[in-house]
């Protein structure tokens, strides 16, 4: 493998870390409106989905019945070394990470169905999770990432 590869995988391994330790340290909101709340919207959470390569184009897809309307995938593999996987009788394949936000009452129906596709698909079996997100910045990001046509905003009465 090139040097110049060697250096842009690290880099994309150290960027995913601070990506997952920024997930991590976001907290969720108290669920009832906030007198300062605008939005009278569902929130929005990040769903990452850890699925085999050749299969994550499916995932994508299946995610987008959910109105899933922004969704990036990144190459991964997993971290145990080949001798625990050959002492396993495993064989290191290739991963793809499906980060994808959804709005919270789509979540329950999309993790059933991954739950479904991870047990009933050959070499389909993957890990999904969701992390809550506090604030999105701008009604337009928001419309955007939810998929939502038109947000309607509170009067303040």
């Amino acid at each position: 493998m090139p040097k110049n590869a060697k250096k842009v995988i690290s880099d994309i391994k150290a960027d995913a870390k601070k990506a997952i330790g920024a997930a991590k340290s976001v907290v969720r909101r108290n669920p009832q409106k906030s007198a300062n709340s605008k939005m009278s919207t569902n929130r929005l959470e990040l769903l990452i989905t850890v699925v085999n390569r050749k299969k994550s184009e499916f995932y994508q897809d299946l995610l987008l019945s959910f109105d899933v309307n922004f969704q990036t995938a990144v190459n991964a593999r997993g971290t145990a070394s080949m001798q625990m996987l050959s002492l396993l009788g495993l064989e290191d394949s290739p991963k793809t990470v499906i980060f994808s936000f959804i709005r919270e009452d789509k979540i329950q129906d999309a993790l059933a169905a991954l739950e479904n596709k991870f047990q009933t698909i050959k070499d389909g079996r993957g890990v999904a999770y969701t992390v809550p997100l506090s604030s999105v910045i701008g009604v337009t990001a928001y419309g955007f990432l939810s998929n939502v046509k038109t947000v309607k905003e509170e009067k303040n009465e």
